[in-house]
């Protein structure tokens, strides 16, 4: 498969410097990162309205973390957008959608029937807008380039996220929800402007008509060819469990969670540093089943209820092996042809997302049978029992070459 390597960047694998020296894949990390920051700002308004309106714990957590399901939606039926004709053109429409979707949440005396309709339809377009980003993304650098490009928009995305949390607790005591609803439409207008004025159209992909169709298509012979597929059961299941793990931490230490969470988030940061600039993408793959089992190992220790400082300590180190998916992702791309990179990470995206909300629901049921100590280990064992039985497969899909995927 050829590999796009742009006049603007060395064959090497670059540095972050080199990256952000790059234009365009400045202008769509910058546009990522307005993305993030609006998404954190009006979930947190919306589920501060939600909770002021209903108090219902429920629907407030579903106001705050629902569209991540919109995106399965959008992976199952309109994810070939992300490869039609002009992806430049599709990107900036989403995110102007998007703009608009969160100015009419900002809208007094909006129904909450028809606050959760915009959530689902916003999570569509972010869906979709996912898998456009990374398709763009895989045409702006060079294949060396992209586990380092991947890392540090996981890093700008993990301190965004914390800030915008941060930001919009003491913006809210200032404003009305539909305050940081506007802010975040700006936020997400401002994304579309960037990426418009950053980012070249890219008319390099064969002609498809993108559509339910073909979305199908392509996902079937996606899920049909053993090496993609073991790749994404990778990508998915075992994240997904361990998020599981961490959703049951208000549980297993009320007064101790944030310390928890701030652990987690610590050492997912160092990890995408380490892995995604560090290391050599010869020393990404050699260390990909270490990473595996890192990411969910550490979670057995709470079997034993360990004190909160061992915990901690525990959780920050399982947190670096999320940087696992860094090299899954890259032997996922090499096995993709270009004409449907866009839609078959942004499956891969979406699936991940899903796979997260699944693992913290098994986590839930489980802790209503088992201490949440016991709920924890129980699902990281789960996890280093995929990683294990499925490594022969993983390591295959280095050397073997895929089946081609359908274009529709």
């Amino acid at each position: 498969m050829p590999t796009n390597t742009p006049a603007t960047l060395p064959p090497t694998t670059p540095g972050y410097r080199a990256l952000l020296r790059n234009r365009e894949f400045a202008g769509i990390c910058t546009g990522f990162t307005l993305t993030v920051a609006a998404s954190t700002l009006s979930g947190l308004a919306l589920g501060t309205l939600v909770q002021h309106r209903t108090g219902s714990p429920f629907l407030t957590a579903l106001s705050m973390y629902g569209a991540t399901f919109a995106t399965v939606l959008g992976a199952l039926t309109l994810m070939s957008l992300a490869d039609g004709a002009r992806p430049r053109r599709t990107m900036v429409a989403l995110q102007c959608a998007a703009a608009a979707g969160a100015a009419l949440q900002a809208a007094p005396g909006l129904p909450l029937a028809a606050r959760f309709g915009l959530l689902l339809v916003l999570g569509l377009l972010q869906s979709l807008g996912t898998g456009t980003r990374m398709g763009l993304l895989a045409d702006t650098v060079p294949d060396s380039a992209y586990a380092p490009a991947r890392s540090l928009m996981n890093i700008t995305s993990g301190v965004t996220a914390i800030l915008g949390f941060a930001a919009g607790a003491l913006l809210v005591q200032s404003l009305e929800p539909q305050g940081l609803f506007l802010l975040a439409a700006a936020l997400t207008g401002l994304g579309a402007v960037v990426t418009a004025a950053t980012v070249r159209e890219r008319p390099i992909r064969p002609a498809r008509r993108p559509g339910l169709r073909t979305t199908w298509t392509t996902n079937t012979a996606l899920l049909a060819d053993p090496a993609r597929r073991v790749l994404l059961v990778n990508l998915w299941i075992p994240n997904g469990l361990v998020v599981g793990c961490e959703a049951l931490f208000i549980t297993w230490t009320p007064d101790h969670a944030g310390t928890l969470l701030a652990a987690g988030s610590a050492g997912m940061l160092l990890g995408d540093l380490v892995v995604g600039r560090l290391l050599t993408a010869g020393q990404r793959r050699r260390h990909a089943f270490a990473l595996r089992l890192l990411l969910a190992v550490p979670f057995l220790l709470f079997a034993a209820e360990p004190p909160v400082p061992v915990a901690a300590a525990a959780v920050f180190v399982a947190g670096s092996g999320f940087a696992a998916t860094l090299p899954l992702q890259e032997r996922l791309l090499a096995l993709t042809p270009a004409q449907v990179r866009g839609q078959v990470q942004g499956v891969e995206s979406a699936g991940r997302l899903a796979w997260q909300g699944i693992g913290a629901a098994l986590a839930g049921a489980l802790a209503q049978y088992v201490t949440p100590g016991a709920a924890m280990a129980g699902l990281a064992a789960v996890s280093v029992l995929l990683t294990v039985t499925t490594r022969p497969a993983v390591a295959r899909t280095g050397i073997a070459p895929a089946a081609t995927v359908e274009a529709g």
